[in-house]
């Protein structure tokens, strides 16, 4: 290749690093459907009390905020039949994009509870996974609140590569499933 052709090839290459430019993508950019890259989840629990204590105590996630959601709103929204809510956002950091973890116990109803023997006893959202930067710490502070781990406990899941990964699982009050994963310093 002519040294005159691969200097313009190189040139072209680095205007597009620069720049970002793809030239598939013509002059149209589309945008986004979403404001951030993190989702938010509601957990409906029986006791609001209990729930933010583990979630906070135990769990070691922060309480941003709480609110109330009127019966009109949790009803006009399909939220309830006209129930009020209360809810508290939990979140695994201060950092805006913090994954949040929204408690919320819906007036004085009993919520019927779902199958939670195993994940896969129930269809819908079954569990929450936190990537934990030591399983051991954060089971060693459950347990300093009667929190156990599920089954055997923690599980090797690094495949004999040597990094100490494993999943350990616990229950919120209700029995939620909550997944620890990370090294077991």
């Amino acid at each position: 290749m002519p040294r005159s052709i691969y200097v313009a090839l190189m040139l072209v290459a680095g205007i597009a690093l620069v720049s970002n430019w793809n030239p598939s993508a013509g002059d149209d950019k589309e945008e986004s459907w979403f404001r951030t890259t993190t989702v938010d989840f509601g957990v409906v629990v029986s006791d609001i009390d209990k729930s933010v204590a583990f979630y906070q105590d135990v769990l070691g996630l922060k309480e941003a905020f709480s609110f109330s959601v009127s019966g009109d709103v949790a009803r006009d929204a399909g939220l309830t039949a006209g129930d009020s809510a209360t809810v508290h956002v939990m979140t695994l950091g201060d950092d805006p994009t913090a994954t949040k973890v929204k408690l919320m116990q819906i007036g004085e109803t009993t919520p019927a509870k779902q199958d939670l023997t195993y994940i896969n006893s129930t269809l819908g959202m079954s569990y929450m996974t936190l990537h934990v930067n030591d399983v051991g710490r954060v089971l060693a502070n459950a347990a300093e609140h009667g929190v156990k781990p599920i089954a055997k406990g923690p599980a090797d899941i690094s495949g004999g590569s040597g990094n100490k990964m494993v999943l350990a699982i616990v229950r919120d009050p209700d029995g939620n499933f909550v997944e620890l994963v990370g090294p077991l310093n």
